[in-house]
């Protein structure tokens, strides 16, 4: 009555351990990723130790995202900016220029960090969330940790000059990738060109995004620009097109035009050389099993989970989905109970599995039915 049954989805495409053949970026180092296939398309020393500049401040927005998010933080909060965050609103520094005393909204700072890059912005943040700003340091830390960036330490909110504040471009890559699957909200606002604060005591002051890539007509939507005397000049950025997203990040641009030029060469490169697969849509039924005494003769089955695959354009392989269950499957089946594995193989390699689950309930049939359909099957072996 049982057989072991397998169904196999063939997909012309090709799987690599992507090479950078043919791409030489100007930079100290640098990353490549696809975002919803997570794979890695470009790699220069990813796991080098940078200084990470302004490119802190992401972790600094995530830190206020995730508070709102969890109800301990709201937009329309004021803080009250110290003699510490005045003193970075001077000539020199990148500012959101805020005064001592001033009450700026948590909406307010947040906008002049992301657009106008205000070191004293993420003080006052820093300090209106966590007390100090040594304070804030940790929590950024301790969530770096908690997301998977393993060779990052921050010692303060802006990424101004400390020794004891280094990342590496693959955390950056890591960080980026949080901000945009959690705070999708949010993140539009990386994507604004300007941003204009209607001040306490003077005149509204109105700055422009330092991301250059913002300005090319490109599909670049974020993030981050960062420049330290020591590390030269870096920048995250993310481009989305037609329901694809990539994200790149480099460290160590010799000029703002190279790191300008190499970024956008960086985010091309993924879109010209490279496709994205779907293969199955989380929730969404990926294929029917056989049911074995059940009122429904078939199940449909899905995954908890996207999957998608980047392929290589040119170089086409066959990669194969194939469905492994223990079949057909008796009833009663509960809603997500686990029928079957979903094994992703690319040349004879398993690259991926996954489980399948009952996309709904199936009820056994009654006791004459049952014996009804194990007679036909002793007569004829018909399931």
């Amino acid at each position: 009555m049982i057989k072991k049954l397998i169904i196999i989805f063939f997909v012309n495409i090709f799987v690599s351990q992507f090479a950078n053949a043919n791409l030489e970026i100007k930079a100290r180092t640098a990353i490549l990723q696809d975002f919803l296939s997570g794979e890695i398309l470009y790699e220069k020393e990813p796991d080098r130790s940078i200084y990470p500049a302004s490119m802190t401040k992401i972790m600094t927005s995530i830190i206020a995202f995730d508070l709102i998010k969890s109800g301990d933080l709201d937009l329309d909060e004021k803080f009250i900016i110290s003699e510490k965050a005045w003193r970075l609103s001077t000539a020199g520094y990148s500012s959101m220029f805020v005064m001592i005393g001033d009450e700026v909204s948590v909406y307010d700072l947040l906008k002049g960090i992301i657009v106008a890059s205000g070191n004293d912005a993420c003080i006052a943040l820093a300090e209106g969330i966590a007390g100090t700003e040594e304070e804030f340091a940790i929590m950024m830390t301790s969530k770096a940790k908690e997301i998977g960036m393993e060779n990052t330490n921050f010692a303060n909110s802006s990424g101004i000059n400390d020794p004891d504040n280094y990342s590496t471009v693959r955390d950056i890559m890591i960080m980026s990738n949080y901000l945009i699957k959690n705070h999708p909200e949010y993140y539009e606002w990386f994507s604004e060109k300007e941003f204009t604060w209607d001040r306490t005591g003077g005149d509204p002051i109105t700055q422009g995004n330092r991301n250059p890539l913002l300005y090319k007509n490109m599909g670049v939507d974020g993030i981050k620009t960062g420049y330290l005397a020591v590390e030269r000049y870096s920048l995250a950025s993310s481009l989305k097109r037609k329901g694809r997203r990539l994200i790149a990040v480099g460290s160590g641009f010799e000029t703002k035009n190279e790191r300008s030029r190499e970024s956008a060469k960086l985010l091309t490169f993924g879109l010209t050389n490279f496709d994205l697969v779907e293969i199955s849509k989380k929730d969404d039924p990926f294929t029917s099993l056989e049911v074995w005494l059940g009122k429904e003769k078939l199940v449909k089955a899905y995954t908890k989970e996207n999957i998608y695959k980047t392929i290589k354009k040119g170089q086409k392989k066959k990669l194969k989905a194939k469905v492994v269950y223990e079949g057909p499957i008796e009833a009663p089946i509960k809603k997500d109970q686990i029928l079957a594995k979903l094994e992703i193989i690319y040349d004879q390699n398993l690259i991926g599995e996954y489980e399948l689950l009952a996309i709904n309930e199936v009820k056994k049939v009654n006791i004459f039915s049952r014996l009804m359909k194990s007679l036909n099957y002793l007569i004829w072996g018909d399931v």
